[in-house]
């Protein structure tokens, strides 16, 4: 049997567990997702135990991302992104990954929306800002990144390739861009006024992409579509970087349609 599982604290609400052993159930695969709690400040000991116990390849959340940077060789993705969020135990050392990368693009070629080319507008300098920008960029897109600490959202740009950054007074550049991402948390909750992008700035020409996924319609998204844009929840994001994490570690092409619905049904 193949084990694979998550390290984070905490882990008990991930929606991990069921998305990727439903993708075992469909493949037939004799293997099991098991999550693993430890000290925040024993991320490299997990990597170590985990491979000295046969582990065969971990996702990696909050808050160990950048602390397993030192315990693995990361790509060269992760090392730009300074984050690891999957981790490959074929190799010797283990590899890390950051498949966050891979969930944005793949979210939005999903739903036909192109990067290449495109004006991009991102929200937020955090974690997910970070991964959310390089994606982009890598892709093509010619990003601007807007936050509320603006330090923060120029440090990001002078590490993504073409980037411009400012604060979230700049947030008005959505009015003429073709793709919007919120990489913050405002959204989270739906009673709350505040928005990342006010609904004047949406426009029929504009894809968004909402990285919060609970709940899976935000203030952002309805405006959005109201709006005429095309629009894409967190879910999808969360999807495929679980996917592109069950490709890396099987070498199989993942059912993405069975991870989807164990996805979503978790969330419900």
């Amino acid at each position: 049997m193949q084990v694979f599982g998550l390290l984070g604290n905490p882990v008990e609400h991930s929606l991990s567990p069921p998305m990727h052993e439903a993708a075992y159930d469909a493949l037939g695969m004799d293997a099991r997702y098991v999550t693993f709690e430890p000290a925040r400040d024993a991320a490299g000991a997990a990597v170590a135990a985990a491979d000295t116990l046969g582990i065969a390849g971990l996702n990696v959340t909050i808050p160990f991302k950048r602390d397993v940077l030192d315990a693995v060789e990361p790509d060269d993705v992760a090392r730009r992104v300074g984050a690891v969020n999957t981790v490959d135990f074929s190799t010797s050392p283990p590899r890390g990954y950051n498949t966050d990368v891979a969930g944005v693009e793949r979210a939005l070629a999903h739903h036909d929306v192109g990067i290449d080319g495109r004006d991009a507008v991102v929200v937020g300098a955090g974690g997910a800002g970070r991964a959310v920008a390089f994606a982009l960029a890598d892709a093509g897109a010619r990003v601007h990144i807007a936050n509320r600490t603006v330090d923060r959202a120029e440090s990001l740009a002078a590490d993504v390739p073409g980037a411009t950054a400012g604060g979230l007074d700049t947030r008005d550049r959505v009015a003429d861009a073709d793709l919007l991402v919120n990489a913050t948390s405002v959204g989270m909750d739906p009673d709350a006024e505040e928005t990342p992008v006010p609904a004047a700035h949406l426009h029929e020409d504009l894809a968004v992409l909402d990285a919060v996924y609970a709940p899976i319609e935000t203030r952002l998204l309805r405006e959005a579509a109201a709006a005429g844009a095309t629009t894409v929840d967190g879910a999808w994001m969360l999807l495929f970087q679980g996917v592109a994490a069950f490709e890396r570690w099987t070498g199989r092409d993942a059912p993405v349609d069975a991870m989807n619905q164990a996805l979503r049904a978790a969330l419900e």
